[in-house]
């Protein structure tokens, strides 16, 4: 049966473990943590901290009994006419692998990096060079890694995607629903995805609002978890809010509220379609 994470990055104004102890209280046992305030990627790539940092992270997660459902780690960087940027996101990006097999994650989320003009080839081939590298080191650690498509990158849509992915073996996919209902993405289109989605991520939105609280929200849950369901999808659902307020018409919401509501309505449809 489906089983739901929350996002750290909806909690991201509270320290990691702050955030941690929130997630735990509003229920939930998987997170969903991310780069940026709640990993120094620098320290946990790092060969001399990165043990310390993930003894650390195991210890807060065992405190409030809390397994890590997915990591995501975003090096835009990848995909730009830029060699030293790109060897640097590349060599973060493989250092801090260790760290995440270090705590356990059932997989990392990656971007197709920043978005380049459809005729760009060379940044095309860029982006398929850098990935694929990030596939050998997670095959080496037996770590699943997965590409998000999101607005603002070189895999926008599932037909960019479903294209990275026929070049770059070993990648799956994770499904920010928002992220196509955002862009007025057909479910259709959506569903030529699910072979290959390894993690879903949720929270309402609308086209043209990457965002929206729970009440103004356009997904339809119970056509999430019946596709979900007819695709014999078996990973995480993970309730993600963001505090990018208005990057592509996001609002603003309470991401307790909003973790509370969804978890409660995707827990009732699920167990309505699973008995």
């Amino acid at each position: 049966m489906l089983e739901f994470s929350c996002h750290t990055w909806g909690f991201s104004d509270q320290l990691l473990p702050e955030a941690l102890g929130t997630i735990a209280r509003l229920g939930f046992r998987h997170v969903d943590i991310g780069s940026g305030t709640h990993i120094n990627v620098v320290r946990a790539s790092t060969p001399s901290t990165r043990v310390q940092a993930a003894r650390e992270l195991l210890e807060d997660l065992k405190a409030f009994n809390l397994s890590v459902a997915d990591v995501s780690v975003m090096f835009p960087r990848i995909s730009v006419n830029d060699a030293p940027k790109r060897d640097t996101d590349l060599k973060l990006f493989k250092a801090l692998v260790p760290f995440l097999k270090g705590i356990s994650a059932r997989g990392v989320t990656v971007s197709a990096g920043l978005v380049h003009p459809p005729d760009d080839e060379e940044a095309y081939q860029r982006t398929i060079n850098a990935l694929g590298e990030m596939v050998t080191v997670c095959q080496k650690f037996e770590m699943a890694i997965r590409l998000e498509p999101h607005l603002d990158s070189m895999a926008q849509t599932p037909a960019q995607a479903l294209r990275i992915l026929n070049d770059v073996a070993g990648l799956g996919i994770t499904l920010d629903w928002a992220q196509m209902v955002c862009q007025k993405i057909k479910l259709s289109d959506i569903i030529t995805l699910m072979p290959h989605v390894k993690h879903v991520q949720i929270r309402q939105a609308a086209p043209q609002k990457l965002q929206t609280p729970h009440d103004k929200g356009k997904i339809d849950l119970h056509e999430v978890i019946t596709t979900l369901k007819e695709a014999n999808y078996a990973g995480m659902i993970c309730i993600e809010s963001l505090q990018t307020v208005n990057w592509h018409g996001a609002m603003p919401v309470n991401p307790i509220r909003e973790a509370s509501v969804l978890r409660d309505s995707l827990r009732d449809i699920r167990n309505a379609l699973y008995t």
